[in-house]
């Protein structure tokens, strides 16, 4: 368990949640992996304008933390594929609330501000 986690669970479950789930990107990622798999490139693709080494760390703490599982195939040129375990999987319907929750509250902001305006 990565110390940043075993922190956490001195405290309370929402900072557990936050220690696995927090930083940059990796709620993103998971969205991104509950569609399916997918292989690095395009991962970072679809995220946005990550940095290759954010995103390469960001999914090795997801790893570490149980949320991705990595794949990597025998081939040249290597391939390696990141898809969500099990206990990846169960976090859709809090990825969904948020995605959800972010989609309202972005456009509530933008009535506010153009009404200050």
């Amino acid at each position: 368990m990565r110390k940043t986690v075993a922190s956490a669970l001195e405290v309370c479950p929402v900072e557990v949640a936050v220690a696995v789930l927090g930083g940059a990107w990796k709620l993103t990622i998971v969205k991104q992996l509950l569609e399916g798999t997918r292989r690095f490139g395009e991962l970072g693709r679809l995220v946005g304008p990550v940095n290759p080494r954010v995103l390469t760390r960001q999914l090795r703490e997801l790893e570490a933390d149980g949320i991705v599982s990595r794949t990597v195939y025998a081939e040249v040129p290597p391939r390696v594929e990141y898809s969500l375990t099990e206990l990846g999987g169960s976090v859709a319907p809090a990825v969904a609330w948020l995605d959800e929750w972010g989609a309202e509250y972005a456009e509530s902001a933008a009535t506010l501000e153009r009404t200050t305006d």
